[in-house]
């Protein structure tokens, strides 16, 4: 019996890997781009790739958020996760969409943690009753060996009613619960609320308009797979400080090492990136203000670098223009008092309600700061700034001196040309702030 062979041509299949779907990404200005990506790209690869497109210094602040809009809630879509999944999750008519901005204090707390965690909502099991260093308490947080927990007061929207209790929550490993007697911690008062292995946790951006909370201030757990608003479990603090410290703790419980991986990831040597060509990795850092040129090897120090080279960069794009006439022989020419519309910091007519929001939503981190022009008093201008986790407003007057307009954050103590003299002054110093200014709060265009 003869057999014969016959070669057969299979279709090609792509692996799920390598699939690709397009996706929308928004900025704050509501601005959006379409890109396409493969199904296994994370967020900080997004973050990354628009980064890159837009020709930002990155700072390692820049993040994914997933907002809600139906629901009136957003997070912060960690840098691990995968998007395509995040996505997987919403309904067919949702109105949920990704947006891309700067958040601060995304890490912040692995920095500080004593300013994250207030000594009075932290409980922890040690031996000595010696004071905790920053060290110490964040590894209670990422070893699954340890025990911490979080208590306080939450103000709690009872289930299928629209009024709120206040009651006191112990926040563990295993889940949020809340006592049913007082400040009670024994197991037969303290009833369980929620876990997270199988929710998210998110803000509220209007926690008293959308959902009549007693404070703006608002958070919830949503299940991962349920868009329903009858599955949230609405919390709400008393304070901006409380809420962060809430939130923090339970995104440290849900992730563990891997938040620690994603904090420690952009700081390691870094590798060489697919999107990326090789003349581009082939760049190094070099610092030309010595006789001699030398590489610059300290990431910290490269990022510097690279942040003074972008500002500098803005600088000259929008020079300092002298005003009409010539400037009189030996008096250095006059700055253009306009010379602020050009900048990222600066915010125009904004309100003070909205110049808080955009902090907020940008991380309360010390030093983050943005300019606008002040609806009270025409004018005048205001610096609204983070410090220690709240956020306050300065007023800066103008200042006539010699028949010359000058500006002033010090009542006319100090003068400055323009507002952008005024900004690099306090940079660099204090002065009659609280701190330096640090970060720009700027909005990006997609």
């Amino acid at each position: 019996m003869n057999f014969y062979a016959r070669r057969v041509t299979l279709p090609v299949i792509t692996p799920i890997t390598l699939q690709k779907r397009v996706i929308k990404v928004f900025s704050e200005d509501h601005t959006s781009r379409a890109v396409e990506v493969p199904n296994d790209i994370t967020a900080r690869d997004i973050c990354q790739l628009f980064v890159l497109k837009n020709h930002c210094v990155d700072d390692h602040s820049w993040t994914l958020f997933e907002q809600l809009s139906h629901l009136g809630i957003e997070r912060t879509i960690e840098d691990h996760e995968l998007v395509i999944d995040v996505q997987s999750n919403w309904g067919m008519d949702s109105s949920s969409r990704l947006c891309f901005r700067k958040n601060y204090a995304k890490y912040e707390f692995f920095k500080r943690p004593l300013d994250f965690f207030p000594e009075h909502m932290v409980c922890v099991s040690r031996e000595t009753n010696d004071t905790m260093t920053h060290f110490q308490l964040i590894q209670t947080f990422l070893d699954s060996n340890t025990c911490p927990e979080i208590c306080g007061y939450l103000h709690a929207r009872e289930q299928g009613k629209k009024s709120w209790k206040k009651l006191y929550f112990v926040l563990r490993r295993s889940g949020l619960y809340f006592s049913s007697k007082g400040t009670s911690k024994e197991p037969r008062h303290l009833q369980f609320l929620a876990e997270f292995s199988d929710s998210d946790i998110y803000t509220l951006q209007s926690a008293r308009k959308s959902y009549g909370a007693p404070t703006d201030y608002g958070f919830c757990i949503k299940p991962t797979k349920s868009d329903s608003p009858q599955d949230l479990k609405v919390l709400c603090a008393d304070e901006e400080r409380l809420r962060i410290c809430w939130v923090t703790a339970m995104r440290l419980f849900k992730y563990g090492m891997q938040l620690y991986q994603n904090f420690l990831e952009p700081h390691q040597k870094q590798k060489v990136s697919p999107m990326r060509s090789i003349s581009e990795n082939s760049l190094v850092a070099m610092d030309f203000s010595g006789q001699k040129s030398r590489v610059i090897e300290n990431p910290s120090e490269a990022l510097t670098v690279a942040v003074e080279e972008g500002l500098s960069w803005r600088r000259k794009s929008c020079p300092r223009l002298v005003s009409h006439g010539s400037p009189s022989a030996g008096r250095r020419p006059r700055s253009n008092p306009a010379i602020h519309r050009a900048q990222p910091w600066f915010h125009s007519s904004i309100s003070r309600d909205e110049a808080h929001r955009l902090i907020v939503q940008q991380g309360l981190v010390d030093g983050v700061f943005l300019l606008r022009e002040s609806q009270s008093n025409p004018r005048t201008f205001v610096l609204s700034m983070c410090h220690r986790q709240r956020v306050k407003h300065f007023q800066i007057l103008p200042v006539e001196s010699e028949g010359e307009l000058f500006f002033s954050l010090d009542d006319g103590q100090t003068h400055f040309t323009d507002l952008l003299q005024l900004v690099e002054f306090y940079q660099l110093n204090r002065g009659v702030l609280p701190c330096k200014l640090k970060h720009q709060c700027s909005r990006v265009t997609l």
